[in-house]
């Protein structure tokens, strides 16, 4: 199963350590195609020096969000690039789970808690003890579909 995390990079990255656990536990589940976003060495500024700049890191990861059997969402830190990958993850009519820390004091925006009127498009609240719990949960349920 390839699947695409996605994480804030450019919109800050505050929840690096729950974006760690989140992607070793995916791990389990097969490919993350977009496990650097977990690195604690990536910055803010984002993967720039490392690739030919932005339009080669959005055209990389429309084709891995093409390739993913499913979405995984930290979005508690609110993020451009986290929506917009959200959106073309909808357009495509990929499976997508969404996870949000109401304890941050965030509110997560409509656009985003709105959508989650389907089987395919889910979004849950969750604790950082309970995050690999609610990822069982959710991948047992898939594999059960």
């Amino acid at each position: 199963m390839n699947i695409y995390f996605c994480g804030s990079i450019r919109g800050g990255r505050q929840d690096v350590n729950i974006y760690q656990r989140i992607v070793k536990k995916l791990q389990q589940y097969g490919t993350v195609l977009t496990e650097h976003v977990s690195s604690g060495s990536l910055s803010e500024k984002g993967e720039d020096a490392a690739l030919d700049g932005d339009k080669a890191i959005h055209d990389r990861d429309v084709e891995w969000l093409m390739k993913s059997d499913v979405i995984v969402a930290e979005v508690t830190q609110p993020s451009l690039g986290v929506g917009y990958e959200l959106g073309r993850a909808v357009a495509l009519n990929k499976r997508v789970f969404c996870l949000f820390r109401p304890s941050s004091g965030k509110v997560l925006s409509a656009m985003i808690r709105g959508a989650s009127t389907n089987s395919l498009f889910q979004v849950q609240d969750y604790t950082e003890d309970e995050v690999e719990r609610i990822l069982e949960k959710y991948f047992d349920s898939i594999a059960k579909n």
